[in-house]
């Protein structure tokens, strides 16, 4: 297997990693076991690459970073959304 496929393979699977958590978390409508950092994180790292990548007009780093960024942007803005109706479906303990 050359390089450039392991490089396709690797680009493919990072950018896809975040799709199962965000369709979970849409479906269910909680997101009470995700941390705000893990998302929001990512999508300040993922932004970052892509800015690189237009900076250096390298078009696989361009079009790598794109899925990630909106998913982790997506799951970032649910986690903010569920958490607050979460706070109130759960029962006051002490």
């Amino acid at each position: 297997m050359g390089t450039t496929w392991i490089g396709l393979i690797a680009g493919t699977l990072t950018s896809i990693a975040a799709i199962p958590q965000l369709i979970k978390t849409i479906t269910s409508h909680q997101a009470r076991d995700i941390s705000i950092w893990q998302p929001l994180l990512l999508s300040i790292g993922v932004a970052l690459w892509l800015l690189y990548g237009i900076m250096i007009h390298d078009i696989p780093l361009i079009l790598a970073n794109i899925i990630p960024l909106a998913c982790n942007l997506a799951l970032t803005l649910l986690k903010i959304r569920y958490s607050s109706t979460e706070k109130e479906d759960t029962l006051f303990v002490p």
